[in-house]
């Protein structure tokens, strides 16, 4: 069977400045495991039982598993989801798993796990969408699609609006700034649409994730548009509100920065007032805060350096 390989060539980024911070990290126990690490060890599994009885087991992956139109005409509409656990072959699961590897733990720490794992989630879905437009188009595209590089290509999409100074290094060769690294994705992704037909690389899945990985960082992320039931869906159970911090509204921080030193030396300040902020960041990331939240942290942060 003839399979799209959605595959991210190596594009490994090295830095990510806006985790480096201190009060970036939610260093609590519960909340110590990596999702990154957990979305690599599913995507390994899955390949070994896809591979466990060779051709056989593969095949039959494939018709349930990967996103294609002919399945879509048949009612199978869970491979939106399916194809970006499964993997043509050994080398695509690599270059998927380093790509992400690299990628998926800074940007884990500053967007949080359930943003991560929305962006990534549904940058897969939208990059499969847009190949199976494409599929409605021209049979060119009508290949059956299996990888997570449409994912992968949303992720890199949001590490490239969050730290542009980064450096991206392109077949682990080329250095290249994450700011120029996020057009050149978008613009060969379009170029190879056109004039790559026999490859088996599902380019529009590629372009489908970047543009919605752009799209999730610049609006919806920080409209909360997943703030309500898609929140619900996720959580089945939350001990307490993620904030409950309400500030004076008729005085501004410079204002009442007197009392705030005054604060940090009481013993209850960080959990009365940064421990919420950091649940924020953790379910919502950096984008959701607000001015004052972001000098409260600064203060703690240079509070915490002079002790």
């Amino acid at each position: 069977m003839r399979v799209a390989k959605a595959v991210v060539d190596d594009y490994v980024p090295t830095t990510m400045s806006l985790a480096d911070r201190t009060y970036m990290r939610d260093e609590s126990p519960s909340r110590n495991w990596s999702l990154t690490v957990v979305i690599l060890v599913v995507n390994i599994l899955v390949f070994f039982v896809d591979f466990s009885d060779g051709r056989r087991s593969h095949s039959a992956f494939l018709e349930y598993g990967a996103l294609s139109l002919e399945g879509l005409k048949r009612g199978f509409v869970w491979p939106f989801f399916t194809f970006q656990f499964l993997h043509g072959g050994l080398g695509h699961l690599v270059f998927n798993c380093v790509a992400l590897y690299f990628v998926g733990r800074p940007l884990e720490e500053v967007l949080g796990k359930r943003s991560f794992l929305r962006l990534y989630l549904l940058s897969g879905f939208a990059g499969g969408a847009f190949q199976i437009a494409l599929a409605l188009i021209s049979p060119v595209f009508q290949a059956p699609m299996v990888g997570a590089s449409a994912g992968i290509c949303g992720l890199f999409a949001a590490f490239s609006l969050l730290s542009p100074d980064s450096v991206v290094y392109v077949m682990f060769v080329l250095p290249l700034r994450a700011r120029y690294f996020l057009p050149l994705t978008i613009a060969l992704s379009a170029l190879f649409i056109i004039i790559d037909k026999g490859s088996n690389i599902a380019h529009g899945a590629h372009l489908g994730g970047t543009l919605f990985g752009v799209a999730y960082l610049k609006w919806l992320h920080a409209s909360g548009l997943f703030g309500g039931w898609w929140e619900r869906l996720l959580s089945f159970r939350r001990d307490r509100p993620i904030v409950k911090v309400r500030f004076p509204k008729a005085s501004s921080w410079q204002e009442d920065n007197g009392n705030r030193r005054d604060d940090l030396e009481s013993g209850d300040f960080i959990s009365r007032e940064v421990d919420p902020i950091l649940e924020k960041i953790s379910a919502h990331g950096i984008h959701s805060l607000t001015d004052r939240e972001r000098k409260i942290l600064e203060a703690a942060r240079s509070r915490m350096e002079k002790r």
